[in-house]
C-alpha cells in the first residue's frame, strides 16, 4: 500500500482517534470555539492552505466548488515545499488533514487529499526518496 493512501480528512470539532495518526490542521484561520491550550492537532500548516483571497471569494458556496478547486490546486503548484512536508508525513505513517468548515464535502481538505494523492509518486517525490 502507498504511504499516501494512509491519507484522511476529518473536522476539527471531531474527537482525536488513534488511527489518525499525525493530524495537521489546514485552515489559514484559528477555529472558532477551541483554545489554543486544548488544540488537539500536531501542526498548523497555514502555507498550504487556501490563500485568504481565495478564501473569501468561496466563501464556502457550493456553487463555486469546481472553481475553488481549480484556484486552489494553481496554489497548491505554486507550493511545492509545503506539499513535501505532508507528503513526508504520509510517508511516515496515517496523516489526517483537519478541516473546520461544516460542509464536510466542499472544504480544503479534500481538494488538498487529493492534490496528495494525485502527486504523491511526481518525479519531484522520487528523487527526495532517492537522495541520500
Amino acid at each position: 500500500m502507498k504511504p499516501s493512501a494512509h491519507i484522511h480528512i476529518k473536522r476539527i470539532y471531531d474527537p482525536p482517534a488513534p488511527e489518525d495518526g499525525c493530524r495537521v490542521l489546514v485552515d489559514r484561520l484559528w477555529p472558532r470555539g477551541i483554545a489554543k491550550a486544548n488544540a488537539p492537532w500536531d501542526e498548523w500548516d497555514k502555507q498550504t492552505a487556501p490563500s485568504t483571497e481565495l478564501r473569501q471569494w468561496f466563501n464556502h458556496d457550493p456553487a463555486k466548488w469546481e472553481e475553488f478547486r481549480k484556484r486552489y490546486i494553481e496554489e497548491l503548484a505554486q507550493s511545492p515545499e509545503a506539499v513535501r512536508h505532508l507528503q513526508s508525513l504520509a510517508a511516515q505513517g496515517p496523516l489526517t488533514l483537519l478541516y473546520a468548515a461544516r460542509d464536510t464535502e466542499h472544504n480544503e481538505a479534500a481538494v488538498l487529499k487529493d492534490y496528495l494523492l494525485a502527486h504523491a509518486d511526481s518525479p519531484c517525490n522520487q528523487q527526495e526518496k532517492q537522495a541520500p
